[in-house]
């Protein structure tokens, strides 16, 4: 590190800084002037709000490891899913049929083929017990961090094997939801040329936005209440019950991945109720908060110096994720797919539900809970996936 120690220690100092990146941001993106319109356009503030705070951890101003990173994960991350959840208009989302699940399947085949490929072309430079690293960073890029440890734990991943595999997933990984985003601004290029119907997305999207736009009434402090109790005494009622011993726990159905499960199933659940109501008043809109505070705390976490320190796993995952991408982009293509369901695919895979679902906003803003499914798919088939690559990675090194 540049820095033996950080600026800013106290969590909620660093709280402090991570939302005032947040609003610094989206009040930059918000200003009438072209110049600032421009640059936003090509780099959208949700980009920022994970690069900002990867350069303040560089620089020493903010710790790359904090209670506050792991809070947010564990209880700001499911509350901001739950009141996504809550607001899914269903009957309007399974309109967008099964193209999305096939190019996500196509994805995951891409995550599993990759990793033994790209070892394959590496383990020359790589350490003796690099496949193990393999097996991990493979949980990770099929559902998300849950996973990843889970895969930790079945491979017996060593530490000094983890901490670059965990530089590679945050560098790699969010680097690529980064042109995801960006990628947004030429959806209507790419499904000309790819021949794709984007019209039952935006029908949907709009469907949902004008009927949100039509019923919306000011915030109050009832509704306010309301949301952030639902939101957060909700999700954590749903932790607690997950980590209950009578709920089956396995090394895939670990307590993180009963709590998004439930949160998922509670979600739809009262979405057919009248608490769908709050998206009136803004329930997503601070869901969205949650997530954007959660993704502030995983770049954090990432310090650029260190890429000097582990460049040939680095190399490995950019070999890794380009096949991932031929893959999902050559089923798009098959199937006509828009670049939607590549955008919800990709990241349902790599980066799971908390990434999926900002994705999924950037292109169609009232279609996030798509993206939140894809992530909760990549949990579900994320594990078996996961061990079948690291399996293959294991046989590669003679092991």
């Amino acid at each position: 590190m540049i820095f033996t120690q950080a600026l800013i220690q106290e969590p909620m100092a660093v709280f402090a800084y991570l939302i005032a990146i947040v609003g610094i941001v989206f009040m930059l993106a918000t200003v009438d002037y072209a110049p600032l319109k421009k640059f936003f356009g090509y780099l959208p503030p949700l980009i920022w709000m994970y690069f900002l705070p990867m350069l303040s951890t560089t620089f020493g101003i903010i710790p790359q490891s904090s209670d506050l990173y792991s809070f947010l994960s564990t209880y700001m991350l499911p509350a901001g899913l739950l009141l996504l959840m809550i607001s899914t208009n269903v009957p309007a989302t399974l309109k967008l049929g099964g193209k999305a699940v096939l190019v996500f399947l196509a994805g995951t085949l891409g995550v599993v083929i990759g990793g033994p490929v790209a070892f394959a072309l590496f383990q020359g430079v790589l350490p003796d017990e690099a496949w193990r690293g393999v097996g991990a960073l493979a949980g990770s890029w099929i559902g998300g961090s849950g996973n990843m440890g889970a895969m930790m734990a079945a491979f017996n991943t060593p530490d000094d094997i983890l901490s670059p595999i965990i530089l590679t997933d945050t560098l790699v990984g969010i680097g690529w939801m980064g042109v995801m985003i960006s990628l947004a601004n030429f959806q209507d290029r790419f499904n000309k040329w790819n021949k794709a119907d984007n019209s039952t997305i935006k029908r949907i999207n709009e469907e949902i936005a004008t009927d949100v736009e039509r019923n919306a009434k000011p915030l109050q402090l009832p509704q306010l209440f309301g949301i952030l109790a639902i939101g957060f005494a909700g999700s954590y009622l749903i932790r607690l019950f997950a980590d209950l011993s009578f709920i089956p726990k396995s090394d895939v159905m670990n307590t993180s991945t009963w709590t998004f499960l439930i949160i998922t199933a509670v979600g739809i659940l009262l979405s057919f109720t009248k608490v769908r109501k709050l998206e009136y008043y803004g329930a997503s809109k601070i869901g969205y908060m949650g997530i954007y505070l959660f993704l502030t705390a995983i770049g954090a976490q990432a310090n650029l110096v260190d890429i000097v320190q582990a460049p040939q796993f680095i190399l490995m995952g950019i070999v890794w994720l380009a096949i991932h991408v031929l893959f999902i982009f050559i089923a798009a293509r098959l199937l006509r797919a828009p670049l939607f369901f590549v955008a919800v695919g990709s990241q349902g895979n790599i980066g799971g539900t908390s990434s999926a679902p900002i994705v999924a906003s950037v292109f169609q803003p009232a279609l996030a809970p798509v993206g939140l499914l894809m992530g909760i798919l990549g949990n579900v088939v994320g594990t078996y996936a996961a061990l079948l690559c690291g399996q293959l990675a294991q046989l590669i090194a003679g092991g």
